[in-house]
């Protein structure tokens, strides 16, 4: 049974979903040279990459919601291991078409490092935006806040600390109810970044390229990148001028084109 027909050139949901539980979706472009998996963060979901997916002309863009998020609430347990999985499975079910490319925001850089390092096959290309790396250098303050016990209040205050207080307030009472049903899987993946490094960064044989926004955040970001490119050969680094976290909504040209322009230079490498 297949699902109603998206706006034009957006994201399509693929029904029977490749991994059980998972909502996934797709764009597919005509002569795709690869397919790029976006993986999105925390409190967000697979459709906020959509604003990419019309903007790569050579590559085909899969994303789904994480377990625990929105369409995926119902798939298990939302632990870094079981993304990790989810991701490999949905790349061995890309590349049946060709090569694959992840895309990961945020959390979701963090799952595609882990499993470009466990599981280098799966993957020819990573991307990420300002991916969650806590280990690699301590963002001031965040590990010494204390988690709430409520899902509802962390997905809130998470919403106000990423966003701000006043687009939680634009969001009508179903859609901040929407975010508080996230509040699990949030947590989840909070407590992960409190844990031990999940793989050792020096393991990474997939080409990568760590993106992040010339914005408030930028002298953190940019101390994260470099010591990245010191404990591997493999990293390069990208900057966006102006561009927040949020980057995948608000600067999406840029970053369709640094994903195309890096897949190019494999190519051309090779």
């Amino acid at each position: 049974m297949g699902s109603a027909s998206p706006p034009p050139l957006g994201l399509r949901t693929t029904w029977p979903s490749p991994v059980s539980g998972l909502h996934v979706a797709e764009r597919r472009v005509p002569g795709a040279q690869a397919t790029v998996i976006a993986v999105h963060g925390g409190l967000d979901r697979g459709g906020s990459f959509a604003r990419i997916a019309r903007r790569l002309s050579h590559l085909d863009l899969l994303t789904y919601d994480r377990r625990g998020y929105q369409g995926s609430r119902d798939a298990g347990e939302p632990s870094l291991d079981n993304h990790c999985d989810d991701l490999a499975r949905l790349a061995d079910y890309a590349r049946e078409r060709g090569d694959v490319v992840f895309f990961g925001h945020s959390y979701g850089g963090l799952i595609c490092l882990d499993v470009a390092v466990h599981h280098p096959d799966l993957v020819s290309l990573v991307v990420t935006y300002e991916p969650s790396l806590p280990w690699i250098l301590p963002r001031p303050g965040m590990s010494t806040r204390v988690l709430s016990t409520n899902p509802d209040d962390e997905a809130e205050a998470f919403f106000r600390r990423m966003v701000s207080d006043s687009a939680w307030e634009r969001l009508g009472p179903m859609e901040q109810q929407s975010r508080r049903l996230d509040g699990p899987a949030l947590l989840a993946d909070l407590r992960t970044l409190r844990a031990a490094m999940p793989f050792n960064v020096a393991d990474l044989k997939t080409p990568t390229t760590f993106v992040y926004g010339e914005s408030a955040n930028a002298a953190y970001y940019a101390a994260v990148g470099a010591r990245l490119v010191n404990l591997s050969p493999q990293i390069r680094t990208e900057s966006i001028e102006g561009a927040p976290h949020g980057a995948h909504l608000t600067h999406p040209d840029r970053l369709a084109a640094i994903i195309e322009q890096q897949w190019e230079a494999l190519c051309a490498s090779e």
